[in-house]
């Protein structure tokens, strides 16, 4: 049994009802399919399948019951054609570049990205004959001057992990449009509910579904979101022989989570706005960063492009690496981890952790300086946070 929606319903709605098909004991929650195959009727049937005849599964490693409900929700909340779930961020944003690109071909990064995607461009494409041009992605002068006749992929982060810097998708969109090159944006920081880069123009967007989607620190997750042509004439045969999708059980774990997702990602919101309007205000701290806030540098672009702030804060504290690891270890409420998008505020610094593979310059370059962390805000009473930010800030010697 499919649950087929009778009208446009949003967010909300869509993330508790939209993709679920039930089995024949209608069960109220998503059954979990935690199985490698399936098995056929008779010979003839398992041609047709493999055929393409019939549209049944094959193989949990190409498509699976629980994890095509998970990709259906994700389409219906980002507007896409179809997607395909992976193993983590990381196996989607390798997936959705390695599947399109060959020895020749050239693929323009923005200079602001997770370390783990620059690893993917500057490290790994070159080694397979793939040519990179890596730019400072705010100034759109930049993605024009850098396209080539070969360009085929040009890859974005907004807002940017760590720094929270924030890209015209849908000027980028344009430009990449002009050389027939796709844009693949990682929309992480911004979440699927306050900004949606396939309507600003972005042929692929991508997610680590292990952040706010999963949202409670459990499990790793990754979507690949796009039209349904690419999918299948571009990534299909890719995703199928090489083996990034997503197990069942992890699927099942992301759906639940999803009909929780809106109230998360609002409280979140709430709480990292009053905490970065705070932080703007005491005389420790040099820098504040905050999608929503009039000081942001692309203020004006946000306005545009996003419908609400953010869960993440990058602050910059004026006592370098001693002042930032000083005020981490005061915290009581708000926890040192790597990860973010969590229900539990998570801090961490870049320069010695997430980003500490690059050199000197390069962070100096994506202004990630030695007094910079970044703040993850979970779903803690917001006062608390307040009191614990106020007090950790005391200890700064």
């Amino acid at each position: 049994m499919t649950d087929k929606p009778k009208r446009n319903f949003r967010p909300a709605t869509q993330l508790v009802h939209a993709g679920t098909e039930r089995s024949p004991f209608g069960e109220t929650s998503e059954a979990l399919f935690l199985t490698q195959g399936f098995v056929y009727e008779n010979a003839e049937a398992a041609v047709a399948r493999f055929n393409g005849e019939d549209p049944g599964f094959i193989y949990s490693r190409y498509a699976n019951p629980t994890t095509n409900m998970f990709e259906k929700r994700m389409c219906a909340l980002e507007g896409a054609e179809e997607a395909r779930a992976t193993a983590s961020g990381m196996a989607a944003v390798a997936a959705a570049i390695l599947c399109q690109v060959k020895a020749g071909d050239h693929v323009i990064s923005a200079r602001a990205v997770f370390g783990s995607c620059n690893y993917i461009v500057e490290t790994l494409l070159p080694r397979y004959g793939v040519e990179i041009s890596i730019i400072d992605g705010s100034k759109l002068e930049n993605w024009q001057a850098a396209t080539r006749p070969n360009t085929k992929v040009m890859f974005l982060e907004s807002p940017s992990n760590p720094t929270l810097e924030v890209i015209d998708i849908a000027k980028v969109a344009e430009i990449a449009n002009s050389v027939g090159a796709k844009l693949i944006v990682d929309n992480v920081f911004a979440t699927p509910l306050f900004q949606k880069p396939l309507q600003l123009g972005a042929h692929i967007v991508v997610y680590s579904a292990t952040k706010h989607i999963d949202g409670q620190g459990r499990c790793l997750g990754g979507l690949v979101l796009s039209d349904r042509e690419w999918i299948e004439n571009e990534f299909q045969e890719y995703f199928r022989h090489t083996g990034p999708g997503l197990s069942p059980f992890n699927s099942w774990i992301m759906l639940k989570s999803l009909e929780t997702m809106p109230v998360r990602i609002k409280q979140q919101a709430h709480s990292a706005r009053a905490l970065a309007d705070f932080l703007a205000e005491q005389n420790a701290v040099s820098k504040v960063i905050y999608p929503g806030r009039a000081d942001h540098p692309q203020a004006d672009i946000i306005a545009r492009q996003m419908s609400g702030g953010s869960t993440m804060i990058a602050l910059e504290l004026k006592g370098g690496r001693k002042a930032a690891f000083e005020f981490e270890n005061a915290l009581e409420v708000i926890r040192i981890s790597n990860n973010l998008g969590d229900a539990k505020s998570l801090i961490t610094h870049p320069a010695t952790t997430t980003h500490k593979n690059l050199t000197d310059e390069a962070r100096l370059e994506q202004n990630i300086s030695e007094g910079l962390l970044r703040l993850s805000v979970g779903l803690e009473d917001t006062d608390d946070l307040l009191e614990d930010v106020a007090e950790a800030l005391k200890a700064i010697k």
